[in-house]
């Protein structure tokens, strides 16, 4: 029994990945994720419009940082701004008594502002939610949960089968095929594209039905959106894969680019009640943008004008990510003699 400890202990010592797992990442893990669970919001962005605008503005609570007036702006401008994620809370003082219109689609910040406002007579001010009138959490978290799947499919199960054929030889006997790299990588990943894109539909469709989740925005922006952040996760399968040589270092690795996507992209906890170090990881992450995406358009029916951001990101991600997945896939590729000159 010593015998077997002693040999166990060596492996892992030479196994420094899972050394890294075993240490460092929980380590790691718990200095982010302590810092970025909170759900205490401490600054919500506001608009104001109508003629009284910048008086009003000048007597906003602390805690709404009013970032712009339009004295010319109407009602529906309010709303269009909510609508289009320009601010948390726009206040309208075209009306009598003014309406704080407020983006259920945030709904930390949503539940803050309406909390805040509930201090305030209803005389002076009456308040509005859009897109979740009764802040339901379901209406939230769906919309972040098809990402969320498809995350999970496009890595995990991408990688471990890209594994699985290079510990059987299959990328061997491609090596010696006339094919480029990309054409691999496409060959490879159609299936689980086409797979990943049915799951898409069905938790889409049965989280609408199921839990009565608004879907305001257009189908094909949706689904344009969907089709890029896949490609962003398969990619990131594929460069998993490249860098594993067995299919639980690749479950390793998956973890390893799963939980801070889970816990820092706006999914469970806001990004701006994250420091602003921490809140940079999120912003680097793929899944943040299709949770502004997929909510925008299912909650808010935001259009492309108010959506472009998160698409370009997501397609710059895309482009990198795949560059980066064709080149070591290339080096994957290449004959074993060339490899080991």
């Amino acid at each position: 029994m010593r015998a077997m400890i002693l040999k166990e202990f060596r492996e892992l010592r030479r196994d420094k990945r899972t050394m890294a797992m075993l240490i460092a990442l929980p380590i790691v893990l718990l200095v982010i994720f302590g810092y970025a669970a909170n759900f205490t919001i401490d600054e919500i962005s506001a608009q104001v419009v109508g003629p009284q605008a910048d008086a009003v503005a000048a007597q906003a609570p602390e805690l709404f940082k009013v970032e712009a007036t339009t004295a010319s702006g109407t009602s529906q401008d309010a709303k269009d701004l909510v609508r289009d994620n320009k601010a948390d809370v726009v206040i309208d003082t075209n009306t009598m008594p003014a309406t704080a219109y407020v983006d259920g689609s945030s709904l930390f910040a949503a539940q803050t502002a309406v909390a805040a406002f509930n201090l305030v007579p209803k005389e002076m001010l009456t308040v509005e939610i859009l897109f979740n009138p009764d802040l339901t959490t379901a209406w939230i978290m769906v919309p972040a949960l098809v990402g969320l799947i498809l995350t999970f499919i496009g890595t995990i199960i991408t990688s471990i089968g890209l594994v699985r054929e290079r510990q059987t030889g299959t990328l061997e006997q491609l090596a010696v095929m006339p094919l480029r790299p990309i054409d691999v990588i496409v060959g490879k990943i159609a299936p689980y594209f086409i797979l990943a894109s049915v799951d898409m539909l069905i938790v889409t469709v049965v989280g609408v039905w199921l839990f009565d989740v608004p879907f305001n925005g257009s189908v094909w922006l949706f689904a344009l959106g969907a089709a890029i952040f896949l490609f962003v996760v398969l990619g990131l399968g594929v460069l998993i894969s490249t860098a594993s040589r067995t299919q639980a270092q690749a479950i390793q690795l998956a973890i390893m680019i799963l939980m801070p996507q889970i816990l820092l992209s706006g999914f469970i906890f806001p990004l701006n009640a994250m420091p602003s170090g921490i809140a940079a990881i999120g912003y680097c992450l793929p899944l943040t943008y299709f949770v502004q995406l997929s909510q925008g358009v299912m909650l808010r029916g935001a259009g492309i004008d108010s959506l472009w951001l998160p698409l370009v990101v997501l397609a710059g991600m895309a482009a990198i990510i795949f560059t980066l997945a064709v080149l070591r896939f290339r080096r994957d590729l290449a004959p074993s003699d060339r490899r080991a000159a």
